[in-house]
């Protein structure tokens, strides 16, 4: 499991004020959340989170640096990153401790591989689920989960059940959750190409008849 380290500082205010200001500034406003322990108010660098954000988004390990009247160092998990719904600047994030021997509950991608067969029949591959809950300690943590759809045709799917593990990994989801599934493409016929063929298909019976009666 690698981490990646982070410097912070111990936040003293606290409030929507404090806050805006610490924004301006270029900072974020965190939280540290440790077992049986009080929470730890901090700044982190906006440009600092962003970089660590943009190389991995999922599942990231920080190694927070946190100065203050005495150096800390705390293993942790982003938890939650507020953004901003406008300017999609980051607002608010929260880090909880990882301890190396406590199972996380945590949520894994899964990465979807191979071309199934039955979309080069005609079908269409849905993604039904895009990550897998699990239970784990922190050294077994896959970055993703590999599923092969390449033998999916038309009609079948992969179950939650079906998906193959590392070890040391709990899967929390139900077995009978779909994952995939590739499904047969209805494929419609425009409007005006129905209502033309109606059209056309009373006149060739009108045509059927008269010839009927000049017999």
């Amino acid at each position: 499991m690698e981490a990646t380290e982070l410097k912070a500082c111990i936040r003293k205010e606290s409030g929507k004020g404090p806050a805006r200001r610490f924004r301006q500034e270029g900072l974020i406003p965190a939280v540290y959340y440790g077992r049986g322990e009080a929470a730890i108010h901090l700044s982190v660098n906006t440009a600092d989170l962003t970089k660590i954000i943009k190389r991995k988004r999922e599942n990231i390990f920080i190694k927070l640096l946190i100065e203050g009247e005495k150096r800390l160092e705390k293993l942790s998990l982003i938890k939650e990153l507020q953004i901003e719904p406008v300017s999609r600047r980051f607002y608010h994030v929260d880090f909880y401790e990882i301890r190396m021997d406590h199972k996380l509950t945590i949520d894994i991608p899964l990465h979807f591989v191979g071309a199934p067969i039955g979309v080069l029949n005609g079908g269409e591959l849905q993604h039904l689920k895009r990550d897998l809950k699990v239970s784990c300690l922190p050294s077994d943590l896959p970055e993703s989960i590999d599923i092969d759809v390449s033998g999916l045709d038309i009609g079948s799917s992969i179950k939650v059940q079906d998906i193959m593990v590392p070890k040391g990994i709990e899967v929390l989801d139900p077995g009978d959750v779909g994952v995939a599934i590739v499904a047969f493409v209805k494929v419609s016929v425009p409007l005006a190409e129905a209502a033309e063929g109606e059209a056309e298909a009373p006149a060739e019976g009108k045509e059927a008849a008269t010839e009927e009666a000049k017999g």
